[in-house]
């Protein structure tokens, strides 16, 4: 399990601010969503499946966003290109060993919601947040056992 402050400080937050995208909220939702989907950094690709990365992000997944997001949006193509070394779209294995572009990718994934990022302060909401837009009513997580593994991530 990667320590979780060390993922705040030396991941999420350059990340986030490379992407024009820090803020609190979107901090804690990506801590939460990779407590969650890989026990904070225990799995680095799924067990039985296709997801990638601490954030266990799809490729299908990734693929969507590059196709239908990143290309029509030539600010984001520019940051990719200047902040994440990124000259054409990288293979989602990528997600696998670069941790800040891992959660450049997931952050993006959330911003194409409408809906406004859940507070940091409340994890009943990042947990709903969560469920509904990235792992998805369909999707195997369930509440009390991503509460505990979020608990388990932010004690160390």
């Amino acid at each position: 399990m990667i320590d979780n402050k060390q993922l705040r400080e030396l991941v999420v937050k350059p990340a986030l601010s490379k992407l024009q995208m820090y803020s609190t909220n979107a901090e804690e939702l990506l801590v939460f969503t990779c407590a969650t989907e890989s026990m904070g950094g225990r799995y680095l690709k799924q067990v039985e499946g296709p997801a990638l990365g601490i954030y266990q992000m799809e490729p299908n997944t990734y693929t969507d966003i590059w196709e239908n997001y990143i290309k029509n949006r030539s600010a984001l193509i520019n940051i990719f290109t200047l902040n994440f070394d990124v000259g054409r779209i990288p293979l989602p294995e990528r997600m696998i060993y670069d941790l800040r572009f891992a959660t450049a990718m997931a952050r993006l994934h959330y911003a194409r919601v409408k809906e406004p990022l859940p507070s940091a302060d409340n994890v009943d909401a990042i947990w709903e947040y969560y469920k509904k837009y990235y792992n998805t009513p369909l999707g195997k997580a369930e509440k009390e056992p991503a509460l505990k593994h979020y608990q388990k991530f932010l004690k160390g």
